[in-house]
């Protein structure tokens, strides 16, 4: 009988401890999204616009950190943009992914691009969850 009482406790502390480990690997493996939307003043021209687009969708091979990227104009029939009419979409390993993206040369340079033709931007960071 205390044989089997012990193993069974062993068998729930071997279970509990695995889905402790799966739990912390999942968590590491989330990655970090950093989404950003933007409106353009009112006198952005078609080229100023299309060469931001340009230089943003360039980040990627400048900057190792980003393992993702993708954006789009706004299609929303609901009329709730408030305006914005660009999202960018930008995926790293983790926080510390992004926190090399920021300062980056690239990203600065970019950024110098972007706000003479910038109205507003919504910057909204993440760590993606999945159910």
């Amino acid at each position: 009988m205390k044989t089997i009482a012990t193993l069974a406790i062993t068998f729930l502390l071997s279970a509990v401890l695995c889905a402790d480990h799966h739990q912390e690997k999942a968590a590491e493996a989330a990655p970090f999204r950093h989404v950003v939307m933007f409106k353009f003043k009112d006198g952005a021209t078609k080229e100023q616009v299309t060469a931001i687009e340009t230089a943003f969708s360039a980040l990627p091979k400048k900057i190792n950190t980003i393992t993702g990227y993708e954006w789009g104009t706004n299609v929303g029939k609901e009329n709730k943009n408030q305006g914005f009419t660009h999202c960018f979409i930008v995926t790293f390993k983790d926080q510390a992914g992004l926190d090399v993206y920021i300062p980056h040369p690239a990203h600065k340079k970019f950024v110098e691009l972007l706000l003479p033709s910038l109205d507003k931007v919504l910057v909204f960071d993440f760590v993606a969850k999945k159910t």
